[in-house]
């Protein structure tokens, strides 16, 4: 291939990736029309009530349920052979709905199917492994949580078994192509927050299946948790302040905001030390009326000491404080996001370096595809020859 066919292949390429990238972030706002037979995710914790989709190869979940959902341009559409993504009739992309886990038709010794267990979300096996927090039902209820509603709907069980879960991450690895584990808890009124349990967790899921896995908390009173966390053989930890605007926090999260966020970036800080950068993350949810300078602000700093910063946009959770939120606006979301995406390229935290969890699927997150977008138009300007002024 000449220099030149080298260069309009890139340029192809990158033009093609900051498509799909602006895509990717209309889809997680305004959601997905579904007109054909789909694997649905229930509601409750985690991305509830979503629609689990690959969109030309990218991972994704997108609102399919939602009451706002039926003002959406975009549907899915079965074709003649496989399935299209339509904005207002015209074809946009080609997708591939998430099928069936064959391990949900398992179930362990006792009885427990295993999909009440963990849920697989596209490739990446997922858990609550203890489905109660003591948060929940009381002020201090974090308002876009859905952990109680999970456990009231019968989908789930209250406290997951190290053993079962190793069982489970087998099967899902052998059966079903799983490449990662993500498990996180409720809050415990422990010292630990419910740390040494996930991360025991964990290693049972580890020394079964060999999978990478990430295990979330909250930071613990004694910080020297992590490092019994991290001997444990735990790959990457996710450690959520949701918010980098104090008085968001307050309101959304009020145990979140008496830790403060000062005592988060210390967590990580210790943290990153024993995981290495780029292994340790934090959710940061968009759309909940936070000052923008102030998230912006916060993911830099926390991608300084090497913490990934996973931007969201909010999905609503039915039966959650904020049920009748909507998500914020595609245009909202990719601004901020592409004020972050480029500080995290030149720190070198891209999504493609952390071994397991959230920040790995990106499925969530637009933060993942418009990495790739800039790093491809990246790409294509070296390609292109610099000629000397004459």
């Amino acid at each position: 291939m000449s220099t030149t066919d080298q260069v309009r292949s890139a340029i192809q390429t990158a033009e093609d990736g900051e498509r799909l990238s602006r895509l990717i972030v209309e889809l997680q706002s305004s959601g997905v029309r579904i007109n054909t037979e789909f694997e649905r995710r229930p509601g409750g914790a985690g991305p509830s009530d979503a629609g689990m989709i690959w969109v030309e190869g990218q991972p994704l979940t997108v609102p399919v349920d939602a009451e706002f959902v039926a003002g959406t341009p975009f549907s899915l559409e079965a074709e003649d052979t496989g399935f299209g993504i339509y904005r207002d009739g015209t074809r946009v992309a080609s997708a591939a709905p998430a099928d069936r886990p064959r391990y949900y038709d398992m179930s362990t010794a006792d009885g427990t199917p295993y999909w009440q267990i963990a849920l697989m979300h596209l490739d990446s096996l997922a858990s609550t492994v203890l489905q109660t927090c003591a948060y929940w039902g009381n002020d201090d209820q974090c308002h876009f949580c859905g952990i109680g509603v999970s456990l009231d709907s019968g989908n789930t069980v209250k406290v997951k078994r190290p053993e079962h879960l190793a069982e489970v991450a087998v099967a899902a690895k052998e059966l079903d192509g799983a490449v990662d584990v993500t498990l996180t808890t409720g809050s415990t009124y422990g010292k630990d927050r419910g740390a040494l349990y996930v991360g025991k967790c964990g290693k049972a899921v580890i020394e079964a299946s060999g999978l990478p896995v990430e295990v979330q908390f909250e930071p613990p009173e004694d910080l020297t948790v992590i490092d019994k966390v991290a001997d444990m053989g735990i790959n990457s930890l996710g450690i959520h302040v949701e918010t980098f605007d104090p008085a968001v926090l307050a309101r959304i999260a009020p145990p979140k905001a008496r830790t403060g966020i000062e005592r988060y970036f210390e967590a990580w800080e210790y943290a990153v030390k024993r995981f290495g950068e780029g292994q340790v993350t934090t959710y940061v949810i968009l759309g909940m009326g936070e000052d923008p300078e102030l998230i912006v602000e916060g993911c830099k700093r926390a991608a300084d000491i090497g913490v990934y910063p996973f931007i969201v946009p909010l999905r609503p959770v039915p039966g959650s404080l904020m049920s009748d939120v909507t998500p914020p606006s595609a245009e909202y979301t990719d601004r901020i996001a592409r004020q972050v995406a480029p500080y995290l390229i030149e720190r070198g935290l891209t999504a493609d370096k952390v071994q397991a969890g959230c920040a790995r699927c990106q499925a969530c997150s637009p933060l993942g595809a418009i990495e790739q977008s800039l790093q491809l138009e990246a790409s294509g300007r070296k390609l292109i020859p610099v000629t000397e002024a004459s």
